[in-house]
């Protein structure tokens, strides 16, 4: 395992398939090729298949597919055993037990790079994942329990060290103290063993979740709720400066396209647009109503003349609320 954390071009992974996902996933291919003409490993778009967990068939459409392939994808397909339909999110899970037994990083479809990944210091033996993130779970109830009684109760679940996780330069009872990540983007050297835990633990939680969780919501938050937990478990934590890049210079996930017009860098617009631009991808792209009206009708260029990036909400909804107004939150 600790050979496998030099491997300096590790397989990188989005999960795409029909609808949204696979229109974000051509920005996705295009913006890293872009950003990464010398990388040597492998870009892969995991593909869940049609089966009982899915009433519509999931896969990618033909021209999406063909695209991609352009790119120097690689289409992989995974089964759905677990999840599926009624929690889609559940698929950057199990697609983990299909990947090559090599180092690699995740990102959600909605992620554009804007630099090469060779400039991100990955650790591989030490798995960490994004921290751009609003304290969105849990939301303790007025008599309790609190934060510190909800997360112990998983930490003890699972046997692990609830009080090595804690950042002790947060205060008690506030929720960046503890252990959480955005799973819009992490790593690890051993898909199949960080996959099988990830499993392991959503699906405790899910089907017999500690008592101190009875007032919490898991959907859509279960797999960021077993994250930290898998994360701390291999002997991961918080990212450090290495990882800067991810969430900064080298990648950006953007979410929603409202949201990227409004708040992100004039670099990441500028990537978005050079992607979008050339005709092959512009013909499959413009059949997707918000990329249609954002990008290619302008529409973006107006709501991001909105706003001020240096005074920005610092909550997301009042954001989302503002575009809501204009009409232009468009997913």
């Amino acid at each position: 395992m600790a050979g496998k954390s030099k491997k300096t071009n590790p397989n990188v992974v989005c999960v795409a398939q029909n609808g949204r996902l696979a229109y974000e996933a051509l920005l996705f291919a295009g913006s890293f090729v872009a950003a990464n003409p010398e990388f040597t490993g492998k870009l892969i778009v995991a593909e869940p298949q049609p089966g009982p967990r899915w009433p519509n068939d999931p896969r990618l459409p033909a021209p999406i597919r063909e695209a991609l392939e352009g790119f120097g994808a690689e289409i992989l397909p995974f089964e759905n055993r677990v999840f599926g339909q009624t929690y889609p999110y559940g698929n950057k899970i199990e697609m983990l037990a299909s990947l090559p037994a090599e180092p690699f990083v995740f990102f959600d479809t909605d992620t554009l790079f804007t630099a090469p990944l060779a400039q991100v210091k990955f650790d591989f033996a030490r798995p960490s994942a994004s921290m751009r993130r609003e304290g969105s779970w849990p939301e303790p109830p007025l008599y309790g329990p609190g934060y510190s009684a909800i997360w112990k109760s998983l930490y003890d679940r699972f046997g692990l060290d609830f009080a090595a996780s804690l950042d002790l330069t947060k205060p008690d009872e506030y929720w960046e103290r503890y252990l959480y990540f955005n799973a819009g983007w992490f790593f690890h050297a051993d898909p199949q063993a960080f996959g099988q835990r990830f499993l392991d633990y959503a699906t405790s939680i899910k089907s017999d979740p500690p008592e101190e969780l009875a007032s919490q919501s898991l959907d859509p938050w279960l797999d960021q709720v077993a994250l930290p937990l898998v994360i701390h478990s291999f002997g991961g934590g918080r990212p450090g400066p290495g990882l800067a890049g991810l969430d900064g210079a080298v990648s950006c996930h953007w979410r929603a396209l409202p949201l990227l017009y409004a708040r992100e860098s004039d670099r990441v617009v500028e990537v978005l647009e050079a992607v979008s631009k050339p005709n092959p991808i512009k013909r499959l792209l413009r059949d997707y109503d918000p990329i249609r009206k954002l990008i290619y009708q302008g529409k973006g260029h107006k709501l991001r003349a909105m706003f001020d990036r240096d005074a920005l909400p610092r909550k997301e909804q009042i954001l989302r609320n503002a575009i809501k107004r204009e009409r232009l939150w468009l997913r």
